[in-house]
């Protein structure tokens, strides 16, 4: 396959600086080299390629956009995006390793934690040392967290934590659990570590979707949690509703490159096919799905991008997340399946990324606040008035 081309139709570049042009180019060019040459395997094998952690660490993936002093890269939020874009067009997995590792346990640990707690596992997790994973969603309750069971109780010189998490990435690897869960009624954090007798962690197997990542469940039986492993700093729902809004604004980047990769490889295809005597590019139908796919490519850089700078001035609002997760995820799926379509039979083949990245996005859509949670955010938003119940 051709090497992939930037796709900026209206001179996106030019309202990024010079230096997230460089992370994007630096991320971009270790995909090319590491992520894609071997990401089609591990998918087929339903693994994660662990191989490339270090090396994330070493570019500064993981917190990026935490402070220099506990290991991070303290990038703005528009280059951290960017590097979640180059890490979906490699792999939708790949990207949720970086965004949970980043997202759902170092901001929570960053934001809630103790001084004790970010001084020990930032920059381990900034290092790529240790391994985090975010336990919230629960068997009976996803778009409902509120519905929680699992909870902890107070007993002096410990809490005794039960209940069950699922559909929770990173899960068997992680050295470290960021556990949300119910003490007196309130949702509270916890770091439940590896080793805790009691915590189970049973991998996911028999995924159609995100299988070059690890999924699991998180079960707690009479797990006894040190009291120095609660957050002190958390303030109920609230609080673990925070940390999506982090990992969603991730997503609606990575969205993006998961659809740039699926409008590359379905241009280069189309101009190399031949079909009736000429490229299949020079056929109108498929003249109208290349232009249908590039338009939402723009139409989402833009947003995101907006978006993006929003955060850093420190004035975006949670439901200009959801938009932007809604829309970018929503157009991202509909690419791959336009995309797969122009190469016909060709684009279920591992040779090509297509299947893969349309499969992942099945997931993407669902987690993090599925499709239709960020319909009624927005549009509660819009209107003033709640539709949930």
């Amino acid at each position: 396959m051709p090497k992939f081309k930037s796709v900026d139709y209206y001179n996106f570049d030019s309202l990024l600086t010079e230096e997230e042009i460089l992370i994007r180019e630096t991320v971009r060019e270790f995909t090319e080299e590491n992520i894609v040459p071997i990401i089609e395997d591990h998918y087929m094998k339903g693994t994660f390629p662990m191989e490339l952690v270090p090396q994330m660490a070493e570019m500064g993936m993981f917190g990026a956009t935490l402070l220099a002093k506990y290991g991070c890269a303290e990038m703005n939020n528009v280059a951290y995006g960017l590097v979640m874009q180059e890490l979906e067009r490699g792999d939708s997995g790949v990207r949720s390793f970086a965004s949970v590792q980043s997202s759902l346990v170092m901001y929570p640990i960053y934001t809630f934690g103790s001084e004790a707690q970010k001084d020990y596992w930032l920059p381990l997790l900034a290092r790529g040392e240790k391994i985090g994973c975010f336990g919230l969603t629960e068997p009976d309750f996803g778009s409902n967290p509120g519905g929680m069971i699992t909870k902890a109780e107070d007993l002096n010189d410990h809490y005794l934590l039960n209940g069950a998490k699922m559909w929770i990435t990173n899960g068997t690897i992680a050295d470290v659990a960021v556990v949300w869960a119910k003490l007196n009624g309130v949702v509270h954090g916890f770091l439940v570590e590896k080793g805790t007798k009691g915590y189970t962690v049973p991998e996911m197997k028999g995924k159609h979707s995100l299988r070059a990542s690890v999924t699991s469940e998180l079960i707690f039986e009479d797990c006894k949690i040190p009291k120095e492993n609660i957050f002190p700093n958390t303030s109920g729902l609230k609080s673990p509703l925070m940390c999506l809004n982090q990992a969603r604004y991730g997503i609606a980047w990575g969205a993006i490159g998961a659809a740039m990769g699926c409008y590359d490889t379905a241009l280069n295809y189309a101009l190399s096919r031949i079909q009736f005597g000429k490229p299949i590019a020079g056929f109108q139908i498929t003249q109208e799905k290349l232009t249908h796919m590039l338009t939402e490519i723009t139409k989402m850089q833009f947003l995101t991008l907006q978006l993006g700078r929003l955060k850093d001035k420190g004035v975006s609002r949670f439901q200009q997340v959801s938009m932007a997760k809604r829309n970018n995820v929503y157009h991202a799926l509909e690419i791959g399946r336009i995309a797969r379509e122009i190469l016909g039979a060709n684009g279920i083949l591992n040779e090509y990324p297509i299947m893969r990245h349309t499969a992942n996005l099945e997931s993407v859509k669902t987690y993090e606040g599925t499709h239709e949670m960020h319909t009624l955010i927005v549009g509660e938003d819009i209107t003033g008035m709640s539709a949930f119940e």
